[in-house]
């Protein structure tokens, strides 16, 4: 995710209200405690006991974007310790059913959970098969929201963890699924995905199915259904990697432009790290306002405006897609176990968003980090440090998202560059996307990476960059200097 600086830092998700409604819940099982699988920043999201391999959602559309979805969401998954109870996140939709291994299932909630009654326990290594019949409500409300309501449709933002406020799910990015999404519009729509198109059929009435399939395993937060008044562009990126931007159909002329510099941006980073790791890339365009772009899996979102006007130099626009381009390795394809790892997601994107704009815009690396530097220490007193960040603000999760995840994280990485030489460091970049492609991974995952390739134990240099109050000095640059942290300002 990139806020944009376009905008307030404090511009949130829009809101949608907490409660789950609850139908035909025969006898439910007591008291639910929302669960939680222990993440610092956010305990009681994902959910002990179970492992989840596939999703299959499906959502009806009818053109009303003031009115809830109807949706069905299946659950494949392993179960890892004994379950009398399944706890699922969601908390902003009716429930109607739900169904376990085929047998009606007793439900009920509490706080963002789903608590689900198994006729019969489950225990470690027996398969699970859920289906969940529910709705998914686009209304705005209370809290934060998975749904964007576009001009023209909705378009999916989940991130940090409001995927459950579209469906019901493990919502945490330690349990990375495979997805398959159905969808049901009416005929002028066009629905697209993550992943890539398995059909697209009439439906009844004047209708159109869609159906699109991962080909790689996806954290929820990155899940991604946009469905409006839009045209798809088809394009190739290298070695032949299908290219899909979907933009609203209104503005194709002014748009393409911006769109057709994708594959260019892709061998970009393929030089940089590799290849890159998804079945397809594109750029989704809505017409919304955010305050911020999203690295959804082989679909990135941005707002409409970031194109549109026209103060924002070429250099800024392209780097900002750079940024979510880079993410696809950096969060995506490696994901991060807890989101106290956030850091290696946002400073990855930040580094190479930078490093494009000295290359192809002369903009230098140095004096962008020379300024963070500068902050760095203001930063880590008002966010906490890169690897140890403060807790979101109450009612707002996004704001998790501060300067020291961005630039305060990239300056990790400079310093890290300056550390142990430009060569070893880019060869530690390739090794980290090839090593944990597909997987999640951690802070000490990477230190432990870094340390190895250096030919050194590295685990005090990260120590004090990860984790400490101040900034470190900077190696090869004892000139730079943090500038005093300022007190709040009196009322």
């Amino acid at each position: 995710m990139l806020l944009s600086s376009r905008t307030p830092r404090t511009v949130a998700l829009l809101a949608a209200g907490a409660s789950v409604a609850l139908l035909a819940a025969a006898a439910p099982p007591g008291p639910v405690t929302p669960l939680g699988v222990g993440d610092r920043l956010f305990p009681t999201l994902g959910n002990p006991g179970y492992d989840v391999r596939a999703y299959d959602i499906s959502f009806t559309y009818k053109g009303d974007n003031d009115k809830p979805l109807d949706a069905v969401t299946k659950i494949d998954a392993r179960v890892t310790s004994r379950l009398d109870r399944i706890n699922l996140d969601f908390s902003h939709g009716t429930v109607r059913s739900v169904e376990v291994n085929g047998a009606r299932a007793d439900f009920a909630t509490g706080g963002e959970d789903l608590v689900v009654t198994p006729a019969r326990p489950l225990v470690a290594g027996q398969p699970m098969h859920i289906t969940v019949r529910h709705t998914s409500d686009p209304r705005p409300g209370k809290e934060e929201v998975g749904w964007v309501r576009t001009k023209d449709g909705l378009a999916m933002a989940n991130q940090a963890d409001a995927a459950h406020r579209v469906f019901p799910g493990n919502d945490h990015p330690s349990d990375k699924a495979m997805f398959t999404f159905r969808v049901n519009t009416p005929q002028q729509y066009t629905a697209v995905a993550n992943g890539l198109p398995t059909s697209v059929t009439p439906g009844a009435g004047d209708t159109t199915d869609w159906t699109y399939r991962t080909a790689h395993p996806m954290a929820t937060e990155l899940a991604q259904v946009s469905i409006g008044r839009s045209t798809v562009l088809h394009r190739k990126g290298p070695h032949g990697l299908p290219v899909r931007d979907v933009v609203p159909t209104k503005d194709v002329k002014a748009l393409r432009p911006w769109v057709d510099k994708t594959p260019a941006q892709l061998a970009w980073m393929e030089n940089k790290i590799g290849r890159y790791p998804f079945e397809n890339y594109g750029v989704l365009i809505a017409e919304a306002s955010t305050g911020f772009e999203l690295e959804t899996q082989t679909l990135s979102l941005f707002e409409r405006d970031l194109f549109v006007r026209t103060e924002y130099p070429a250099w800024y626009v392209e780097s900002v897609m750079v940024h979510e381009l880079a993410h696809q390795w950096f969060g995506d394809s490696v994901s991060p176990r807890t989101w106290s790892d956030l850091w290696l997601n946002e400073g990855h994107a930040t580094w190479y968003e930078a490093l494009y704009a000295q290359e192809k815009a002369d903009r230098p690396l140095e004096t962008r980090m020379r300024n963070a530097y500068r902050e760095s220490d203001g930063w880590r007193a008002s966010g906490g440090a890169p690897a140890a960040p403060k807790g979101p603000t109450h009612g707002e999760k996004i704001s998790i998202f501060r300067p020291v995840v961005y630039d305060g994280s990239a300056l990790v990485l400079y310093a890290l560059r300056q550390e142990i030489g430009a060569e070893r460091f880019e060869r530690l970049e390739r090794r980290w996307v090839a090593t944990h492609r597909d997987d999640t991974a951690t802070t000490a995952d990477f230190t432990a990476l870094a340390s190895r390739v250096a030919g050194r134990d590295l685990s005090g240099f990260f120590q004090q960059w990860l984790y400490a109050k101040k900034t470190p000095p900077m190696p090869g640059h004892p000139d730079w200097k943090s500038a005093p942290v300022q007190n709040k300002a009196r009322k």
